[in-house]
């Protein structure tokens, strides 16, 4: 690359640096000097292509990584209170939550939403929630992220307006939105229209906001819904850059010049416990990535620099001693620094659980300040660039990623991959194919499947009334329908149908003269709806991949011979519906849970997502199912599980067995128990244990009538 790296180093942390002396960077550690970057015999450079050393030429040594925690809950005013008390407290930059019926282009009042509102995040239904959501913080100098895909239209529109009306016009905002639809047809669930008018909308945001934002990242292209869901380190990575390409593609389609927006893209990857394996892909990452780029007809080296943020792992959380997880999340958040992330969000011990409360959110931040202050991390850019280890396990990363994408660009990009289901497909094998080594013990998961405590101690957790935050949400939509110029509103509304329909026009602009006029999330969400569709995914369940894991094994062997012994008698298999009741996307548990239960002899139905109550007791009667699992991981199951008990019992089905499973707090067991629960299985239970009572309980039902 050059005969003088060294010299090279120097020219550009200073021009880095600006006016602090690079001897500055130096430390003397009691006799030891330590220089801030080493350079091997490889040529490799921070801050040059392929950048696979880090972004910049010093990184941490003069800048360290922006402290992010995604945070939101109940109303705009309790999420604004937390943000300021946050960013008093050492936090650098906004990460927002959104509750699930936003993501998914609901207004707060919609009958389909009633257990979900204010729960997994904060309700926004119009311009007035976003102005409350941001008072007092000043947009024009704070850097916001916001993840937000599937309603991304509206929320963006209506943060630009919230914007203006505090006096910050759009070319001074800073930060991400998401708009990462791919990964929702895969993973995460929260789309609302199908891949094509989807494709449409992040071309039109990313267009926007290259003429309009040059401050603001049009999308983060997302890995870490991914790894949530059981992606390998390489499916994340090759699904993840694959969809990096197409909406480069899709804003190429616009006329726009690469080199205009591409220094606008950024990513976001999952961090999970396998250390030295999340450190070397997010260096393969950058690597890839700079060739993807060349390869595009990108020629600015910015357009060439993967950014990323990072969240660890929450799967990796457990339920189960709970306090291991504040550990977990430590080394997760120091191989996201080893591994170059440019901003982090630290999850919090408790949310394997329940939402975080205050005082585990502050240990998750506090997490990051002690790595930047105390570790001495920050001394070194790329400690551990010239690793044996390091650099095989990236270079392996990125041929295996390689290889990877190319088989998606041989079946006409990710769009299309998308389509036919592959992807979700050989991530929910691998989901499945981890879980069965976590049950065996062979993967130890340490107070899960090994040093297990006799009994856990409670722990505190947060709760929000539901029933209180609708009511708030539903008394402002009201005020904001009565008091706005409705004759406006409407007109506003045509014309962004009219864009749709005529696929002309920038939706994104169109949106922000509808939020301008008080229209609803959910109104510009269903005028878009009104010509594209909401997308219904096929939902496919899979089957031998846990028996294949669990060949010869004996307490397998076991609960399949005891549904054998079940078949006889009854001259049927013991049926169960698997359920997901609500706007809650996170399909993994459920997935997992249907597959074993299939291989194991189960008559398995899976209902679709985002389902309410009475469709699921409805499923149940029509399939004559022995049982129904609710799989809930967005705290809604206080509202939506009692409605379903209520449910069957006006259909007759009162001998149906109902089943939990997901994040629920211990707190909730005897609400949920006096309900008409029968079984709670936390994060961490072992499948065949699950089988094992479910089974048992149909049993009990069937011999009781």
């Amino acid at each position: 690359m050059t005969k003088n790296p060294k010299n090279l180093w120097q020219k550009l942390a200073q021009k880095e640096l600006r006016d602090t002396p690079l001897s500055s960077l130096d430390r003397d550690y009691g006799g030891l000097s330590v220089s801030p970057v080493y350079l091997g015999d490889d040529g490799a450079i921070p801050g040059v292509e392929p950048f696979t050393r880090g972004v910049r030429a010093t990184m941490y040594a003069n800048r360290p990584w922006t402290i992010r925690q995604y945070a939101g809950f109940s109303t705009a005013e309790e999420s604004n209170r937390f943000y300021r008390q946050a960013l008093e407290r050492g936090q650098k930059g906004l990460s927002v939550a959104f509750d699930l019926a936003t993501h998914r282009g609901y207004d707060s009042d919609h009958p389909r939403v009633t257990g979900d509102v204010g729960k997994a995040g904060v309700a926004i239904d119009s311009v007035e929630d976003m102005k409350i959501l941001f008072d007092g913080i000043p947009l024009d100098e704070m850097s916001v992220s916001m993840t937000m895909n599937g309603a991304v239209i509206p929320v963006l529109a209506m943060f630009i307006v919230a914007a203006e009306e505090q006096g910050v016009s759009q070319e001074k905002l800073s930060g991400t939105i998401q708009n990462d639809i791919l990964k929702e047809f895969m993973v995460r669930n929260t789309y609302i229209y199908p891949p094509e008018p989807s494709m449409r909308i992040v071309g039109d945001i990313i267009a926007h906001t290259a003429r309009h934002m040059p401050k603001f990242n049009s999308i983060s292209i997302s890995g870490y819904h991914m790894h949530e869901a059981g992606a390998t380190a390489i499916q994340e990575l090759a699904y993840t850059l694959a969809d990096g390409m197409d909406y480069v593609r899709a804003a190429q389609a616009r006329e726009l010049d690469i080199d205009a927006f591409a220094g606008r893209l950024s990513f976001f990857f999952g961090i999970g416990m396998n250390f030295f394996v999340e450190i070397a892909k997010l260096r393969a990452a950058r690597t890839l990535w700079s060739k993807i780029m060349t390869d595009l007809g990108a020629k600015d080296p910015r357009s060439k620099m993967l950014r990323t943020h990072c969240q660890t792992s929450g799967v990796s959380l457990t339920e189960q001693d709970p306090y291991n997880n504040v550990v977990r999340t430590a080394f997760e958040a120091m191989a996201a620094v080893l591994g170059g992330t440019q901003s982090l969000h630290t999850n919090s011990f408790d949310e394997a659980i329940a939402l975080p409360t205050e005082t585990s959110s502050r240990i998750a931040r506090n997490t990051q300040l002690i790595l930047q202050h105390e570790t001495r991390v920050t001394d070194v850019v790329d400690p551990l660039g010239g690793s044996h280890y390091i650099e095989a396990l990236t270079a392996q990363l990125v041929e295996k990623a390689e290889k990877l994408i190319a088989d998606v660009e041989a079946e006409g990009g990710m769009t299309r991959a998308v389509q036919t289901g592959r992807p979700k497909l050989e991530i929910e094998k691998a989901a499945a194919v981890r879980q069965a080594a976590i049950d065996r013990g062979e993967e130890v998961i340490v107070g899960v499947n090994r040093y297990r405590l006799d009994n856990e101690d409670p722990i505190e957790t947060l709760e929000i009334d539901n029933a209180k935050v609708r009511a708030s949400q539903v008394a402002r939509l009201e005020t904001v329908r009565k008091t706005r110029d409705e004759a406006r509103c409407q007109s506003m509304l045509d014309a962004l149908r009219e864009y749709a329909a005529k696929d002309e026009g920038n939706l994104l602009e169109a949106a922000i003269e509808a939020a301008r006029a008080r229209a609803t999330l959910g109104e510009i969400s269903h005028a878009m709806e009104d010509v594209f569709g909401r997308y219904n995914a096929t939902t496919r369940v899979l089957s031998g991949v846990y028996a294949g894991e669990y060949a010869a094994d004996p307490q397998f062997e076991a609960v399949r011979e005891r549904i054998a012994g079940f078949c006889s008698t009854h001259g049927r298999a013991p049926a169960i519906f698997i359920a997901k009741m609500g706007q809650d996307g996170h399909d993994r548990g459920a997935k997992v849970i249907a597959t074993a239960f299939a291989d194991l002899g189960f008559e398995v139905h899976m209902g679709s997502l985002f389902e309410t109550p009475d469709e699921v007791g409805a499923h149940a009667g029509e399939l004559a199912v022995d049982a129904v699992g609710v799989s809930s991981l967005a705290a809604g199951h206080k509202t939506l599980v009692p409605e379903l008990i209520a449910a069957l019992k006006r259909r007759g089905l009162d001998d149906v067995a109902v089943v939990v499973g997901g994040v629920i707090p211990g707190s909730d067991y005897d609400f949920l128990y006096e309900a008409g629960v029968l079984e709670i299985f936390g994060p961490g239970t072992n499948v065949l244990d699950a089988a094992f009572a479910v089974l048992g309980r149909i049993e009990g039902r069937l011999t009781n009538r």
